[in-house]
């Protein structure tokens, strides 16, 4: 498996663009389910926020170029190895069994090592990309609280989780637009190898 197939999704994740119309405009066909608006009802895309706000497209190109980094080393381990491999599949026939068996087994261990180390680059893009989310919804949060002040919300929900009705309090342009106007990028590195979760129960 290529790194890129676990890692390059992790970072293309973040910022997943919706559909700029609500789902439920496209229930049952042609006929979009709407109706009137019900007052102290808001909605919010995250997905959307992310995807459209300045700092998520930094963030987003960022985790790119950090996968990108991270498939370049890979890459650079795994091409000795296939060829080493060719170069044991030509001549495997001229071995004797303890000399083919001592081959395939270090080929084993390289291969087993090249995996291993394919995952913890997975888990340290994980780490990264978890750590910038957060840093964008902190930067969000206040945004939305004040959109939300300012619509007269009475409950807030996920428009993603909305199978229809009329959208017009949706405030996610509007907590972009916030976004955009406090904060345009934000900068990271990869996150060192997750600490592994020893079950002690150590704070």
């Amino acid at each position: 498996m290529r790194i890129d197939r676990t890692m390059m999704t992790l970072a293309a994740v973040i910022l997943v663009a919706l559909p700029g119309t609500a789902v439920h405009a496209q229930a049952t066909g042609n006929m979009p389910l709407n109706g009137p608006v019900v007052p102290g009802v808001c909605y919010l895309s995250r997905e959307a926020i992310f995807a459209n706000a300045k700092v998520g497209q930094a963030a987003s190109a960022r985790l790119k170029q950090l996968a990108e980094q991270a498939q370049g080393e890979i890459d650079a381990e795994r091409r000795p190895l296939d060829a080493d491999v060719q170069a044991y599949r030509a001549k495997m026939s001229s071995l004797s069994v303890e000399q083919r068996q001592s081959q395939e087994q270090t080929l084993a261990q390289r291969m087993q090592s090249m995996q291993a180390d394919q995952q913890t680059k997975g888990r340290q893009l994980e780490a990264t990309r978890a750590k910038a989310m957060s840093q964008i919804a902190a930067y969000a949060q206040p945004v939305i609280a004040s959109m939300y002040a300012s619509k007269n919300c009475g409950v807030l929900f996920d428009r993603n989780a909305v199978l229809g009705g009329n959208m017009a309090n949706d405030i996610s342009s509007g907590v972009v637009q916030g976004l955009d106007a406090k904060v345009t990028t934000i900068s990271f590195n990869m996150e060192p190898v997750p600490a592994a979760n020893t079950g002690s129960g150590t704070p």
